[in-house]
């Protein structure tokens, strides 16, 4: 009966591959004026199909190395820097973790997956000049998912962990980020009796967790645009004809490391519940590209236990645990979620967790909005501390269960008429007096309860926004870049703006431009860079509470700075701070933990150009009938190719605040394309 049923599957499975296997004509991508691919075919597998070979024509080399890591070549290309993540693939056991769960995927997703690696083999096939290894291809269903348990991981923070333990050093699983926004507002707040929506989740500017902007759309109910990262066949977050959603990332205790107690006479084995359990292990075979495109051969032995991935280190033998070795369809649920018509569906989609975290902020046609601190959070044993390194010794510790979509915090259309979340506790989305407590929740789900800069400002801005709310006061919100009265980072900076009597003068010339700053991190301010140089000095002294010498040496250190590398003291923070693409170079807007946030890394001629933060933004208005009104921008463009047009061509809207319109009405779309052509 099983073979009957596994035939039937990947019959059902074939016949509906059949469309686009035979008529790649079917599939239109539609280029718009900003090269944005808005894609359409009679079926979800042949959007799919069409999504990835539009993302390649844009991206193929950064969808080949997500690729070529879940398939463990990766040191093959990059060498030593590849091969570590090659054998960090291994040591989480993906692999593994796909064959055990694949047989849960639906078929009707299983076609979605299998459709985009047609469309990336296919791409592969007819353009093998791009190929990084020409062995690479084709890549399967098994590949896909590897890559989002991989990715998924990291986010998670297992390779945090991982470095941690391979350091010598006891993890701390407690997750910090560069930050997201998230902002709905009910109808019953806004003066035009829309619903707004701002999807603005701060991600690397480059590389594989970049946002790529994508529409979706078929015959059988797939209308979605938004951002999705390489590698992804649907869209992650954004909006359909009738909601929409934003992810931040959330901070519970994602993460259990466990030390195992060691048999004195055999390091492989381990206790559990008063018996030796022997570690598994293998050799995971590494090939790493050195000289003149030499591939040097070498193995490394990983371990696992009952727990999870071992790793051993000179303080012992340690494991860990996360919910994504226990599901891998979070990208099914991100395609329900791209198809639901109303709250309750979606509430229905995602009340079986398949997504193992992240904030949800929804927004909808008929008013509704919607938080949730999303999670596969384990159900714990009360009586162990779960805030630290756990016992290995017990299966009362090993992760078993997880608890039910009700357990988590979550609150529906409050009456103050909006919700965010900026990577903050969920115990603080909406008016005070509406939040939810966080005595009312599970202690060991770890939930944190820190606040940030850009929750603190957010505060204070619907504090002064009390009635209701315009479109263009939404998105002077959603680009606010002062910082809070008080202000939360890990060094404590707060002191600086109230010292006084400051020598040697230097230090003081320094000191006054601080002072005089309104906080307000725009590209044409003078006080930011100042901020961010002297913030520097004290990170890189490791000094989180600084004594009055302590800022007269790192006031000092920023005159002396700015006066060998700008020959003055009074610059703007755009003179300093650059969005960089190619020949274009353009004064960049953001601090750290404002709500336009923006984290930077060196340059050149002592600048600095962003790398984290500001990066796809879509602002979004529902009415009560009619397509959603949409704006959106993308830091630099929707090509990374440099020999593209729309390479850098969205950065000169994206520094002057601006958005780009768009629209789901895809006969507009194909109305004002500027090419339309099939993936062939």
């Amino acid at each position: 009966m099983a073979r009957v049923k596994y035939i039937l599957f990947f019959f059902l499975l074939f016949k509906t591959l059949l469309p686009f296997a035979q008529n790649p004509e079917e599939i239109e991508i539609m280029r718009d004026n900003w090269g944005v691919p808005h894609i359409y075919a009679p079926t979800d597998p042949q959007v799919a199909y069409g999504l990835a070979w539009a993302h390649a024509e844009d991206d193929f080399s950064t969808i080949q190395l997500t690729l070529l890591g879940a398939k463990q070549m990766l040191g093959r290309h990059l060498g030593k820097e590849g091969a570590t993540v090659d054998y960090v693939v291994g040591l989480l056991r993906c692999e593994e973790i796909v064959e055990t769960n694949l047989s849960k995927v639906s078929p009707e997703f299983m076609a979605i997956v299998e459709g985009y690696a047609a469309g990336i083999n296919s791409y592969a096939k007819n353009h093998p000049d791009e190929l990084f290894l020409k062995n690479a291809f084709p890549v399967t269903v098994k590949d896909i998912f590897k890559a989002y348990v991989l990715q998924l991981a990291v986010m998670d923070g297992a390779d945090k962990v991982i470095k941690a333990l391979f350091e010598n050093e006891i993890p701390n699983t407690t997750q910090t980020g560069t930050g997201s926004n998230a902002i709905a507002i009910s109808r019953d707040r806004t003066d035009d009796e829309y619903t707004y929506l701002a999807v603005n989740s701060h991600q690397p500017l480059e590389g594989p967790a970049a946002w790529y902007e994508a529409h979706l759309v078929s015959d059988e109910g797939w209308n979605m645009l938004g951002g999705l990262f390489p590698g992804g066949p649907v869209v992650f977050h954004g909006t359909n004809e009738n909601l929409g959603w934003a992810h931040t990332v959330n901070y519970p205790d994602k993460i259990d490391v466990f030390e195992l107690e060691i048999n004195p006479s055999d390091k492989n084995l381990y206790k559990v519940d008063n018996e030796w359990v022997r570690l598994q292990s293998k050799k995971i075979k590494l090939k790493v590209k050195v000289l003149f495109g030499l591939k040097l051969g070498i193995s490394k032995k990983a371990y696992h236990s009952i727990y999870g991935p071992v790793v051993k280190n000179d303080s012992g033998v340690f494991a860990f645990h996360m919910g994504v070795f226990d599901e891998i369809r979070a990208i099914e649920q991100w395609y329900e979620m791209n198809k639901a018509t109303n709250l309750e569906e979606f509430k229905t989609i995602i009340s079986d967790i398949r997504i193992p975290s992240f904030n949800i902020v929804y927004a909808d046609r008929e008013s509704n909005i919607f938080y949730v601190s999303n999670g596969l959070l384990p159900l714990r044993n009360s009586s162990f501390d779960w805030s630290t390194t756990l016992p290995g010794n017990s299966s009362k510790t090993k992760p078993v269960e997880y608890h039910s979509f009700k357990d988590l915090p979550q609150i529906t259309n409050p009456n103050s008429g909006y919700l965010f979340n900026m990577n903050n506790a969920p115990f603080h989305a909406t008016y005070e007096d509406e939040n939810i407590s966080f005595e009312d929740y599970d202690p060991t789900m770890g939930f944190v309860i820190r606040e940030n800069n850009r929750s603190t400002r957010m505060k204070e801005l619907m504090n002064m926004h009390s009635d209701k709310i315009s479109w263009e006061v939404f998105k002077n919100i959603k680009y606010d870049a002062q910082l809070p009265d008080s202000l939360v980072y890990k060094i404590d900076i707060n002191p600086i703006f109230h010292l006084t009597d400051i020598q040697p003068k230097k230090a003081n010339d320094v000191l006054k431009i601080i002072q005089s700053w309104d906080r307000i991190a725009f590209a044409e301010k003078i006080g930011p860079a100042h901020l961010l140089l002297t913030y520097k000095y004290l990170e890189d002294k490791k000094i989180e509470s600084p004594s009055k010498a302590d800022f007269t040496n790192a006031l000092s250190y920023t005159y002396d700075y700015l006066t060998e590398h700008f020959n003055r003291v009074n610059i703007k923070l755009g003179e300093y701070q650059k969005l960089v693409r190619g020949n274009k170079e353009l004064p960049l807007d953001g601090i750290p933990d404002v709500i336009t946030a923006m984290y930077n890394q060196p340059y050149k001629d002592g600048m600095v150009k962003g790398k984290t933060g500001e990066s796809y933004i879509m602002m979004i208005r529902y009415p009560e009938e009619g397509l959603p009104i949409v704006e959106t921008i993308n830091v630099y463009g929707a090509s990374n190719r440099s020999n593209s047009p729309h390479y850098n061509d969205q950065m000169d809207l994206f520094v002057e605040r601006e958005l780009k319109k768009m629209t789901l009405d895809i006969e507009e779309v194909r109305k004002n394309a500027k090419r339309v052509y099939h993936p062939k």
